[in-house]
């Protein structure tokens, strides 16, 4: 359902865009964004790196407020992965602090926006600085009733799998403890010890910079996600790429293995 009229959401579309294509009761419930480019982005400026994660910042702006007007429930944005930590130091520390700054100064008026901001990862090896900040926004916001925002952060899909199975290992030995039989490991169960347990699978992915890769993100979730992917380096992302990539999934034929009769 949209949160506000298209052309609002929408007010200066390009040539050969039309917003009022996009059909407002088939907009993916889920979109999920690797979020590619910044590095590049810089290097094309002769800037160093972390003034392309700067610019960044922006366009997961602009992203958050036209998902939530365009009504999706679910936004997950991929900030920094486990093999993140591989990047030069001073980079790794600025994108800490820029986390923890940007999500301080952002949580107000996501909060008016009424967003719920969530993270997915293993956040035990962030700075304290931006663990309290995560912390800050999930307890200012966790009432709210709009779109979701899961803020990926440390996270890496074979080591979520990992912790899963982990999951199921202690549920069957304390179910063989109490009971005297091994329970059936199943879909339902293994979900049960993901990040987003509770949350829809992603519909849409989108990835920008022209990359054609997943990059351990939700390995397991995107099973029968759409993809999109888009050439613009990620700090020039804007809601008519947004915009799009909507049209974009909203012509694909989801058959989820099946054959249409």
């Amino acid at each position: 359902m949209l949160h506000k009229p298209l052309d609002a959401i929408f007010p200066s579309p390009p040539d050969g865009l039309d917003p009022f294509a996009l059909d407002p009761e088939r907009v993916p419930e889920h979109v999920a964004v690797i979020m590619d480019g910044n590095g590049r982005w810089a290097k094309k400026r002769a800037l160093n790196r972390l003034k392309g994660h700067k610019a960044g910042i922006e366009a997961v702006r602009e992203t958050i407020r036209c998902a939530s007007d365009a009504g999706v429930r679910y936004l997950t944005i991929y900030s920094f992965s486990t093999e993140n930590w591989k990047r030069p130091e001073e980079e790794v520390v600025g994108l800490m602090d820029l986390f923890a700054k940007t999500m301080l100064a952002e949580v107000d008026g996501l909060h008016e926006e009424h967003v719920r901001v969530r993270t997915i990862g293993d956040l035990s090896a962030l700075p304290e600085d931006t663990r309290a900040a995560f912390d800050e926004a999930w307890k200012k916001t966790m009432d709210n009733d709009g779109m979701t925002l899961l803020v990926a952060v440390n996270y890496g899909s074979r080591q979520e799998m990992l912790r899963a199975v982990q999951a199921c290992m202690r549920e069957a030995v304390i179910a063989a403890e109490e009971t005297g039989s091994v329970p059936q490991v199943d879909e339902r169960m293994f979900e049960r010890g993901l990040y987003t347990a509770d949350i829809p699978d992603p519909d849409l992915v989108i990835r920008t910079s022209g990359e054609m890769r997943v990059s351990n993100f939700l390995l397991w979730q995107m099973a029968y996600s759409e993809f999109y992917c888009t050439d613009v380096l990620w700090p020039d992302f804007d809601r008519y790429d947004f915009l799009r990539a909507l049209l974009d999934y909203q012509g694909r034929d989801r058959r989820f293995g099946a054959v249409r009769s």
